[in-house]
């Protein structure tokens, strides 16, 4: 039954039944008048119970105890009418409505219960009860009753309980595709911060790049050019001197394209790492006339391009440094193989810094710092040991996979 029927049927319907059941037994009493006075207050009775106990009681419908003592005066007052006159079992569709709407289960069950006796025994009221076949209809026809509306009942409850599972499903689908909107919305706004903070990440990546390639080729292109131009301006065979920096704008100009595209390093285009290094090291020393030792040992390994490229700028940083820094007389390069690292080692007996107070300005500048970046790129590591008067150690080590960090 529908919310919307149910204040009808139960304050309306009632009564009705009870005026049309009173009626008649006005109708079928009328020569008995004092069976039909107590049939007619048994009538005011349980008109008056239902009015004073429901109809004007709407604040205590939804409430168990109440409802619980209405229901049980309205059946004993039905029950009495039913013994004294079988017609009133019409009346008995009144209390069935009364008990599946206002009691709660299983207690609905005995108000069921107790409103099918009634009505079994006013549907069996011409059946002989003196007799043991009478006695067993009678108490057949009151069983089927009761039988039949508990099933009803107990298939109402299992109505009532399957939709309410169903209802609570979908509002846990709503609840759910709600959460589902919303995070699919904070997901839009995360992939969007991802793809803001990706191209951030990319245009500082690519800075730092640039900027250690720019360091890497030109500035130290360009210290060595002042550096020729200079000898060359106290010096008989300035020739010399300016063939060598011409030579250095060149090199340069080269490595600065090379940088622009991301490209190799030119020594590594045609030589393994060690060769390259031997390269820069022979060129270095002629250059500034400084004694270098370059020393290989292990075995060369195959190593990816970035982890050789880096390898091959951390000794021309760290010569630049020596050159421009250092004022030393030896320098020793170590380029060791070992069974999952490759370490490049550049030592020196200059003048030497205190690492703890260097600033960027001192002890290469940028060089280290670029130096640095480019080995922790690769997950290695990158180790700097100097005192004043006691020389510098650089020490770059990377893994033979060279992978990105």
């Amino acid at each position: 039954m529908s919310e919307q029927a149910w204040p009808v049927r139960l304050t309306v319907v009632p009564y009705v039944l009870l005026a049309c059941i009173t009626a008649v037994t006005i109708v079928i009493k009328r020569e008995q008048p004092g069976s039909l006075a107590v049939d007619l207050v048994l009538c005011a009775l349980i008109a008056l119970w239902t009015l004073g106990m429901f109809t004007l009681r709407p604040a205590w419908r939804t409430r168990t105890r109440p409802m619980g003592i209405f229901i049980a005066g309205f059946v004993l007052l039905l029950a009495v009418l039913v013994v004294r006159d079988p017609w009133f079992g019409f009346l008995t569709p009144a209390g069935y409505f009364y008990t599946f709407i206002l009691l709660s289960w299983p207690v609905e069950l005995i108000g069921i219960g107790s409103v099918a006796v009634i009505a079994g025994w006013a549907q069996s009221y011409d059946i002989p009860k003196t007799e043991v076949l009478g006695l067993l209809g009678c108490a057949a026809v009151i069983g089927v009753n009761v039988a039949g509306m508990c099933l009803a009942a107990w298939l109402g409850r299992r109505g009532d309980v399957l939709s309410q599972q169903r209802q609570d499903a979908v509002d846990a689908l709503t609840v759910t595709n709600r959460r589902l909107e919303a995070t699919l919305a904070e997901n839009v706004d995360l992939h969007e911060q991802l793809l803001t903070q990706a191209r951030e990440a990319g245009v500082i990546d690519e800075r730092q790049r640039m900027a250690r390639e720019i360091h890497d080729t030109l500035a130290q292109g360009l210290t060595g050019i002042v550096t020729q131009l200079q000898a060359a301006e106290h010096a008989d065979d300035w020739r010399r001197h300016v063939s060598t920096a011409v030579g250095l704008a060149r090199e340069s100009l080269t490595e600065a394209r090379r940088s622009v595209h991301a490209l190799r390093p030119q020594p590594l285009q045609s030589a393994t790492l060690s060769e390259a290094i031997a390269d820069v090291v022979r060129r270095w020393s002629a250059l500034h006339g400084t004694d270098v030792r370059l020393t290989t040992t292990g075995t060369p390994r195959v190593m990816t391009p970035e982890a050789e490229s880096t390898l091959l700028r951390a000794t021309q940083e760290a010569l630049v440094n020596v050159a421009k820094y250092a004022q030393a007389t030896r320098v020793g390069v170590t380029l060791s193989y070992m069974a999952k690292e490759v370490a490049l080692d550049v030592r020196d007996d200059g003048v030497g810094f205190d690492p703890s107070r260097s600033t960027s300005s001192e002890a290469g500048g940028f060089g280290l710092v670029a130096m640095r970046q480019r080995v922790e790129a690769l997950n290695g590591t990158l180790s700097v040991e100097s005192e004043p008067g006691l020389g510098t150690a650089i020490s770059a080590t990377v893994p033979i996979s060279g992978a990105s960090a």
